[in-house]
């Protein structure tokens, strides 16, 4: 009996003392994944700053977000070996999304190099348009399939139109994405009036939003407006006859449901 207990001490304590150390490296993976990215791309050429976020989904299992903030000036070729270097370590981490901001654009690097070098390729072109100020390009993946999502934030309404028709557009200034996306270009905070436009999450446009917004715009003053595949929200000046306008609205986007198209009225002429 005794020569039992000693045979099973021994293999009892070295796991009892190997826990703590497999606990340690791998109950919290996705903070683990964080530190990595932290380590690896600290220091890089060009590299101002790595932000991370390790997601601690499960006991051993978990996916971390590694951003790589590019200093100011960094040349558009630099950027792209940056995103080549960086789609390289996504595809060997697949745990990991890699991102790199630059120039006031954001955007996901995706481990497979044709994707890569269309959002680079995207991201040459907003970094060159006056108009746009911000904008961030994310993806996800569904039962549906891949997703591309692009946020762009410009200076004035008049500009947001535009640079959403060349996103969505194939004869636009902008080379449209391979895979579906959703677009949403809104002016920026301090604009006026201010305006957001949004496809949806299945690329789908808004087409009547658009038909509602624009025949109430060539009668009143706009003061806001919110257009989207299934709803229309439009905020008119004060002066503005509000019943005509929800009346343009609605005539103009029989395709919406008369309850998803909004005029209401604010301050200012």
């Amino acid at each position: 009996m005794r020569s039992d207990t000693a045979r099973w001490s021994i293999p009892i304590i070295a796991f009892v003392l190997t826990l703590p150390l497999l606990t340690s490296c791998a109950i919290d993976k996705g903070s683990a994944l964080a530190a990595n990215f932290e380590k690896d791309w600290g220091g890089t050429a060009d590299v101002e700053k790595v932000d991370t976020n390790g997601y601690n989904i499960l006991p051993f299992n978990g996916t971390a977000t590694g951003v790589l903030i590019l200093a100011d000036g960094t040349p558009p070729d630099r950027v792209a070996e940056r995103a080549s270097e960086l789609r390289e370590y996504v595809a060997q981490n697949n745990s990991v999304t890699g991102r790199i901001t630059a120039a006031g654009i954001t955007f996901t690097v995706d481990a497979d190099e044709t994707r890569t070098h269309e959002i680079v390729a995207l991201w040459r072109s907003l970094t060159a348009d006056e108009r746009v100020v911000e904008g961030d390009i994310g993806s996800s993946t569904s039962k549906i399939g891949y997703r591309w999502k692009a946020k762009v934030t410009v200076v004035d309404s008049a500009d947001a139109m535009v640079v959403f028709d060349d996103l969505v557009g194939d004869g636009g200034r902008y080379q449209p994405l391979s895979d579906v996306t959703s677009v949403e270009v809104a002016t920026r905070s301090d604009a006026h009036p201010g305006l957001r436009v949004q496809s949806d999450t299945n690329g789908v446009l808004p087409t009547e939003a658009i038909a509602a917004y624009e025949a109430v715009a060539a009668e009143y003053p706009i003061a806001g407006a919110t257009l989207q595949s299934t709803s229309v929200r439009i905020v008119v000046a004060r002066t503005a006859d509000q019943d005509d306008a929800l009346e343009l609205a609605r005539t103009a986007a029989p395709g919406l449901d008369p309850a998803a198209v909004s005029v209401t009225g604010k301050g200012g002429a």
